[in-house]
């Protein structure tokens, strides 16, 4: 399975590209950023994403683009910009009939490190070992998104093999986005 990580951002995106199958070694294909300026006006930095993005796709021609899933713990327009960023990300995927997965910030650091508190060091020193790298890629964004791919190649390829197994069975999965971690700080009676 190849999988596009994107690590979504206004200004700078993070992009990664992982080959890999549980129980296999993975293999880091492409690392980099999206980058718009921030002087741009808004719908011409969406545009910019759009064409870079594609530009990511049909250069690798992944199987899956895994998504963070943010949360409000920003500002509101930082949040706003990064949300619109990655609703750009899953268009372009769509587009092409790409399966498109949102993994949060602790389901990823959960599946490379253990730990779905751990800190962003902890998260790029495991993904310079699992994919054998002398060091992590430059911005942390890029190791962002190599840890999306990690994550959906090892969580998301599972979850597809049931979706598939089901189908077969004449069955489908639920509708809606299954959560397949819980995130931190649940609430009586639900998620937030």
């Amino acid at each position: 399975m190849r999988v596009l990580g994107v690590d979504p951002g206004l200004t700078r995106m993070g992009v990664g590209v992982v080959d890999g199958r549980i129980g296999a070694p993975l293999a880091m294909v492409a690392a980099g950023v999206v980058r718009t300026p921030a002087d741009e006006p808004i719908h011409r930095r969406l545009l910019a994403i759009d064409e870079q993005i594609n530009e990511w796709l049909d250069e690798y021609k992944p199987d899956a683009v895994a998504v963070e899933r943010m949360f409000a713990q920003e500002g509101v327009r930082t949040i706003m910009g990064t949300a619109q960023a990655a609703g750009v990300a899953m268009v372009a995927a769509a587009r092409r009939a790409l399966p498109v997965a949102m993994h949060t910030p602790s389901e990823v650091k959960a599946a490379i490190t253990g730990d779905g508190r751990a800190q962003k060091e902890q998260v790029a020193a495991m993904v310079v070992r699992l994919l054998k790298l002398s060091e992590a890629p430059k911005p942390i964004d890029a190791t962002d998104a190599l840890a999306l791919a990690i994550c959906h190649v090892w969580r998301g390829g599972a979850a597809d093999r049931i979706a598939e197994a089901l189908q077969r069975q004449g069955m489908s999965l639920p509708s809606g986005n299954v959560p397949m971690h819980r995130e931190r700080g649940r609430r009586k009676g639900g998620f937030r």
